[in-house]
């Protein structure tokens, strides 16, 4: 029967070397005597150089007891290299069936190298299954989102083309509510996609910052007022080197943030500068970020409750996005007296203004 495996040629491996061992002993001793025998016979107590019946028998005995003991070593030995491999090539083979949840299994009693190699398996099929996943939530989050407006769009439409709405500015402001919805899914999916992949590219540009703020609150006035909520400023630094669009559109994703959840009151818009850094936060009133919820307040497409169907949840991961294109990071604490500060932080460039000439 033919020995197939790993296990099979450690074994076999192991027998061959330990019988050629045993074989060189016995002709070694075997020519060794017989040439005493011939130039010192008076070192030779016996002219026999012939092994007799007890020396076969020791021989015989000595040969099966090697085997025997390595036979026992080499199947211990395959058991400690071959199972860790066996348990990472099954989990290899689940995860081509399409079972990502496996995962293989350590031995206490094997090498590093093959722990390491386990080890190195389950993260790889832990991040594949979690990638997977995230695949799945984007995928079912986009189809929920794009189907409101979409199913809007499409009933408007076909009840103008059947006569049943009258084709009136009315009708054609809420159509355009909807495709501005729209537009601005694509936009918040196109920045986050992008910096995920490496590939969001910022137009760094000496600006200042106090105006670019300024005229996102002008911006955001009405709306901010509509729900009785008032902004203000304390503007510490003027000029600093980002990307102004992409500044502006994390602002307003702060506020509109702010308008769908805060309560009425005073929004707080801060710049600070250090050596190294620069924070612009925007700081709210309440009622605050549950503790559950915000390790995730900047990932895309979460919401505090499954009833929550304010905006795409988009806002707070362009944020993120944003301050990472940046080099930077968003982040969120909570304030003394209930409420919500979200930071952004930047690296910091000091810009220094051009001297007038005398």
């Amino acid at each position: 029967m033919r020995i197939i495996g790993l296990s099979g040629k450690i074994i076999v491996s192991m027998i061959a070397i330990t019988l050629l061992a045993i074989l060189l002993v016995f002709f070694t001793a075997y020519f060794f005597f017989y040439f005493m025998n011939v130039f010192w016979p008076e070192y030779i107590f016996e002219d026999n150089i012939i092994p007799k019946g007890p020396e076969l028998i020791w021989v015989a005995g000595t040969v099966v007891i090697a085997l025997t003991i390595t036979i026992n070593v080499a199947i211990n030995l395959a058991r400690h290299i071959v199972s860790p491999l066996n348990s990472v090539t099954k989990g290899i083979r689940l995860l081509a069936q399409g079972d990502l949840s496996a995962r293989a299994t350590s031995f206490h009693n094997a090498p590093n190298e093959t722990n390491q190699l386990i080890r190195d398996f389950n993260m790889l099929a832990e991040k594949l299954e979690l990638m997977t996943n995230e695949q799945k939530f984007w995928n079912a989050a986009i189809a929920h989102e794009l189907r409101t407006p979409v199913t809007i769009l499409y009933g408007r439409l076909q009840g103008l083309l059947d006569g049943v709405f009258t084709p009136d500015n009315h009708q054609f402001r809420s159509l355009l509510v909807q495709v501005d919805s729209l537009k601005n899914l694509v936009e918040d999916l196109r920045v986050v996609s992008l910096e995920e992949s490496g590939h969001l590219n910022l137009k760094l540009q000496d600006v200042n910052l106090s105006t670019e703020i300024m005229s996102v609150v002008e911006f955001m006035k009405d709306s901010l007022a509509a729900t009785q909520q008032y902004v203000q400023l304390d503007l510490i630094v003027n000029n600093a080197l980002c990307d102004p669009t992409r500044i502006r559109q994390a602002l307003i994703a702060l506020l509109t943030n702010a308008i769908k959840h805060a309560v009425p009151g005073y929004i707080k818009i801060q710049t600070r500068s250090s050596q190294n850094s620069l924070t612009i936060s925007v700081e709210d009133e309440g009622p605050g970020i549950c503790e559950d919820f915000a390790p995730h307040v900047f990932t895309a497409f979460r919401r505090t409750s499954e009833n929550d169907v304010s905006g795409s949840g988009l806002g707070l991961a362009v944020v993120a996005a944003i301050a990472r294109a940046h080099n930077g990071e968003a982040s969120c604490h909570a304030t003394e007296h209930g409420g919500t500060r979200f930071e952004i932080c930047l690296p910091y460039k000091q810009i220094t203004q051009p001297k007038k000439p005398l």
